[in-house]
């Protein structure tokens, strides 16, 4: 049976206004996204809490989330070419799912997204208030240090796509780099005990703890299928695309692994829990001191906040693209996707989310929270789930897309991808809602609260299609039909 959705939009002409075109290729979108994951701010900060629920299988549980990240990526990718706007989720799951599911995936995106970010300026905060004053004695308040934080963020961006990807390629090689050095540390000298396998017998995959901190490992891996946001951007896009997903989640997986491995073996298999419950937040750092030296300690605490502020940059060019593709459909109003003469970069999308994020640091400032436990936590969390939520519907949406389509454009292999991977990511969205506490910290009613903003927003995005449909049906024919407009890279 064929689909009956129109084919994807062909691509505008070179010399059209609009995001600057082949400005990268599968580096610079490997920097992006796997950037937007902070590898060092979710190894230091997280691991250690993998590794205190999970025990000494927490390596495997990486391992394990890089597996399935995989399958889906094979359905995911499997797709692009099908898929002719830079709305990446909002796109994929209208061409499989029709308009409304399209929308309310969109909404739930731009939400998503836009929660990741705002959330993290709250990382951001926290890490160089302490940063500050361990290095320099300096104490400010936090709510100043992620006002500075947005205007840098607001700045890089604003010079556009190819200014954004070099910087973030020297911050994530330099977090990257100090994370390899520990962990070679550590495998120089053998560890306390000797290196072991351990990590990896059946046994300590299967203990109490490792379904909870499935969440945590998937969480390790947010932004990733991002790379099909800079669909216009990408030189040789269905080459490009694929290439940049695989190896993202592959180095992700393994670099993970190995390096939560390696914070098993320093302090051996018998003693890294009790570690981790006396020292959660500084494990990484007493690893790096021991094994390395305390110079690196140092140097790793700086790093933890230049992670941050990559991963901050990576979103922000992430929600301003999905403003983008929802402004050329029709669905945001075209001064959402106006872009800068010269930079090609989203600038009226990219002001209107860091005053959005401007809005939430000083709300939550005033209201005395903490930047950790209030703004990173309570807005972050949702947006975990959402864009896991998101993974399962794009998921679907390529089994029913290759299903329906002509006999020639069939992907058998996408399909059962796709199925295994929508079967899979439900259940590891379920490990999140049902142990979303290790998140929140909190066993309190108000869990419920946090994920329950997940399904609200997905209503809000049907409803507004189904008004849509009805009262401006133009618009709505054109729900996931648009194509970012893309111009010449300039040299």
């Amino acid at each position: 049976m064929a689909t009956d959705l129109p084919p994807a939009p062909a691509a505008v002409a070179p010399d059209a206004p609009g995001l600057r075109r082949n400005a990268l290729g599968t580096g610079g979108i490997v920097f992006l996204v796997v950037a937007a994951a902070a590898p060092l701010t979710v190894m230091a900060g997280v691991a250690p809490l993998a590794l205190l629920v999970g025990g000494i299988g927490a390596p495997a549980g990486y391992l394990a989330a890089g597996v399935v990240l995989t399958i889906f990526a094979v359905a995911f990718t499997a797709m692009t070419k099908h898929v002719g706007s830079a709305g990446a989720f909002y796109s994929y799951v209208t061409r499989g799912l029709g308009q409304t599911a399209g929308l309310a995936a969109a909404v739930l995106a731009l939400v998503s997204y836009s929660g990741l970010q705002v959330g993290v300026y709250g990382l951001l905060a926290q890490q160089t208030q302490a940063t500050l004053l361990d290095v320099l004695g300096i104490s400010l308040p936090w709510p100043v240090i992620a006002l500075v934080g947005i205007a840098i963020v607001t700045a890089v961006c604003w010079f556009g796509i190819e200014v954004g990807a070099k910087v973030l390629g020297v911050l994530l090689v330099a977090e990257t780099a100090i994370l390899a050095l520990m962990a070679g540390g550590v495998i120089a000298e053998g560890g306390a005990e000797g290196l072991s396998g351990g990590s990896f017998a059946v046994g300590n995959l299967t203990g109490p703890g490792m379904a909870a901190i499935l969440a945590l490992c998937f969480a390790a891996f947010m932004g990733f299928e991002s790379t099909a946001i800079y669909r216009s951007e990408a030189r040789r896009p269905e080459r490009t695309i694929p290439r940049a997903t695989y190896i993202a989640v592959g180095f992700m997986a393994i670099f993970y692994c190995v390096v939560v491995w390696s914070v098993v073996q320093a302090f051996g298999e018998a003693g890294v829990q009790g570690t981790a419950a006396a020292n959660l937040p500084g494990l990484f750092f007493e690893v790096i001191a021991t094994y390395v030296g305390p110079w690196a300690a140092t140097l790793m605490q700086l790093l933890v906040v230049s992670s941050v502020l990559a991963s901050q940059i990576a979103f922000h060019n992430a929600v301003t693209r999905y403003a983008l593709a929802l402004s050329e459909d029709g669905v945001l109003p075209a001064g959402a996707g106006r872009l800068h003469p010269r930079h090609q970069s989203p600038t009226t999308a990219g002001l209107v989310q860091s005053g959005i994020a401007a809005l939430a640091v000083v709300a939550f400032g005033l209201a005395g929270a903490d930047p950790f436990r209030g703004l990173l936590v309570w807005i972050n969390t949702p947006a975990v789930v959402g864009v896991l939520l998101l993974q399962v519907l794009t998921a679907v949406s390529v089994v029913v897309f290759f299903t329906r389509a002509d006999r020639p454009a069939r992907h058998p292999v996408a399909v059962v991808a796709g199925v295994l991977s929508a079967v899979l990511l439900a259940v590891a969205t379920a490990l999140l809602v049902d142990n979303v506490s290790l998140l929140t910290a909190t066993e309190s009613s108000a869990n419920w609260i946090v994920v329950g903003i997940v399904p609200v927003v997905l209503v809000v995005g049907v409803v507004v299609a189904r008004w849509l449909k009805g009262a401006k049906p133009e618009v709505y024919a054109r729900v996931g039909r648009g194509t970012v407009p893309t111009a010449e890279a300039h040299s």
